[in-house]
């Protein structure tokens, strides 16, 4: 039974350890309670069967008994007898404290050994059911949403019904060069008033600020809330005072991970690094690409509308969200986000349109992200496209349309990605021309348009190959036919690649028309300890692979040369606060305007 019980007990205790060590670092569905519980039965049996003193050496002695019959005779006889010699075992420290099992000798390395087991199973409690403890009811903020060159969407939260009405104000500010300059700017302007905001949108609206001059720095104030925002330059211009032209992008953000303990449960460490280098970026917008929270993960706690409104507002509760949005004590203005849907905002790999829980998934990414994002071409579409600067953008919906993730031969349709709309929208968006300066086009995709990702491949575009080779197609041609640069950005697989997409070779586009996909994740999350991409054909050309980090995004610089036609795309790869890569794309020669187009 001894033997028996130790073999559990440290079976049990190096899978709970490996288990917890893992599940801190990269969450999956652990079994760390069970294996305790195990862990504590033969921890216990162990400990009640175990010798304190070991056997030194063992000798043989005759002795002589003497014992006395019934009559009162003696009789003596020479017997043989063991003689043990035991001492107190060592402690085997190191043993005790790797493999759980209890000390034979010392209570200390007992009592230490069982105590990081309990210890390591606290934290995966507090990691699961802590959050639980910070619902965020009374939260009330504003945040930046979609600011074009006329135009700024505000996003408001106030649950407190004693604060309305809301009178939404803001001025034109003064041009400082930092915040320690920065002097009182013009008159208030009266912009509207905020009567209410319903419970069944989680007290949240937008309130849209119109008739704003291009590229000019403006104050906003609605209650007791008040920042700064940049109008976007004209379609085709650069920022005043600037050749360059800058996005950020990025996916993947779940509170507290990897886990620190006593750190604030809501703290969000790529937040920090984000915010570090904020104030040198300069950047017009965030582009998050999905996977803002994540429902699912580490543990679901349930399937209604407020327990996904409750994780939406529990990343804006974060200690650290002020800073990457409109308090960034070293910025002269806000930084717009502006969001596109992942699985994990509805539920793992999602592939089932707007049925089961897609509908109370939504409710809360429309209060909170689709209402300030730019406008759909229809009410109700979740895809969009808008022009700033020197770059036109479309943002994809990659889960709301897409067909299941299933062979194409087991479907009665044809298999499809972005369902018929949004399909026939991106290549309307592809042929169509662009005003005078925008030299780039953006796209924008939730999960990787490259098929080198192996792992879980069926869920990115490498499930859906048809579709995405006409896309590819008619990329090519517009990039030939216009001069313009293609590049294709996404996420969700928290790592880093860099993908070529060449035309076929001999074929009716030069090698110029190229399509570049930046694939980066997460901004604050595990990243996977096992590679899975890989190129294995000369479609898809691997160009850069970096998958290590917890916090990655991407910071993409557009610069025209004066008196010149090539635009350069420069994009550089943040890793944990840090540049680690950099790579430079140029727009193609314009094709002549005899040669016949592709469509």
């Amino acid at each position: 039974m001894e033997s028996f019980s130790d073999f559990i007990c440290v079976l049990s205790s190096t899978g709970l350890r490996a288990a917890a060590y893992v599940f801190l670092r990269w969450p999956f569905p652990p079994l760390i309670c069970a294996l305790f519980a195990l862990y504590l039965v033969s921890f216990w049996q162990s400990w009640r069967h175990l010798l304190p003193y070991e056997v030194e050496k063992e000798e043989l002695e005759l002795v002589e008994e003497v014992t006395v019959d019934r009559r009162g005779k003696e009789k003596r006889e020479i017997v043989e007898r063991d003689i043990i010699v035991g001492v107190v075992k060592r402690p085997k420290i190191v043993k005790t404290l790797l493999t759980g099992l209890p000390s034979p000798s010392r209570q200390l390395w007992t009592f230490l050994t069982f105590g990081i087991n309990v210890a390591l199973v606290l934290m995966t409690l507090d990691v699961v059911y802590t959050p639980l403890s910070y619902p965020s009811h009374d939260l009330a903020f504003t945040r930046v949403g979609y600011v074009s060159d006329r135009s700024a969407s505000i996003l408001v939260r106030e649950p407190d019904l004693s604060k309305f009405p809301l009178y939404v104000r803001y001025r034109e500010d003064s041009v400082p060069s930092d915040k320690s300059t920065r002097k009182p700017g013009f008159s208030w302007k009266y912009a509207g008033t905020i009567h209410s905001l319903p419970q069944a949108f989680d007290y949240t609206n937008t309130y849209t600020i119109d008739r704003l001059y291009p590229d000019t720095i403006y104050q906003y104030a609605v209650a007791n809330h008040s920042a700064y925002f940049k109008t976007a330059p004209s379609p085709g211009a650069f920022p005043s005072g600037s050749d360059k032209f800058t996005f950020l992008t990025t996916s993947c953000i779940k509170p507290r991970v990897p886990y620190v303990p006593f750190s604030h449960p809501l703290s969000i460490q790529g937040f920090r690094y984000l915010a570090d280098l904020l104030p040198t970026l300069q950047a017009q917008f965030m582009l998050f690409l999905g996977d803002f929270i994540y429902v699912d993960v580490p543990h679901r706690h349930g399937t209604t509308a407020e327990s996904y409104r409750r994780e939406y507002r529990q990343v804006y509760a974060s200690p650290d969200w002020p800073s990457v949005s409109t308090n960034n004590p070293n910025s002269l203005t806000s930084l717009p986000w502006l969001h596109v849907i992942d699985d994990h905002e509805i539920a793992n790999d999602w592939d089932k349109n707007t049925t089961g829980v897609y509908e109370a998934a939504m409710d809360p990414w429309m209060s909170y992200h689709g209402s300030v994002n730019p406008p759909a071409a229809f009410p109700g579409q979740t895809f969009y496209s808008f022009t700033q600067g020197p770059a036109s953008f479309f943002m994809l919906d990659t889960r709301s349309y897409r067909s299941p993730e299933v062979p194409p031969e087991e479907l009665d349709v044809v298999k499809t990605m972005l369902g018929d709309s949004q399909y026939e929208a991106l290549l309307a968006w592809l042929r169509e021309p662009v005003p005078i300066g925008v030299k780039w086009k953006i796209v924008a995709s939730s999960i990787p348009f490259t098929k080198n990702w192996r792992f879980g491949d069926q869920d990115t575009w490498a499930g859906y190959l048809d579709e995405r080779e006409i896309i590819l197609e008619a990329m090519w041609e517009a990039s030939a036919r216009r001069g313009i640069g293609i590049v294709v950005i996404s996420g969700d697989r928290h790592e880093f690649a860099a993908t070529e997409f060449p035309p076929p070779p001999k074929g009716k586009w030069p090698p110029s028309a190229k399509v570049t996909e930046f694939s980066v994740s997460p901004l604050s999350m595990f990243y996977l300890p096992v590679r899975t991409y890989s190129q294995q054909d000369d479609e898809d050309v691997c160009i850069k692979y970096i998958p290590d980090g917890n916090s990655k995004f991407g910071a993409i610089e557009i610069q025209t040369p004066k008196n010149s036609d090539v635009s350069e795309l420069r994009y550089k790869l943040f890793v944990d606060g840090k540049e680690a890569w950099t790579h430079t794309l140029l727009t193609p020669p314009r094709r002549e305007e005899n040669s016949r187009p592709w469509w």
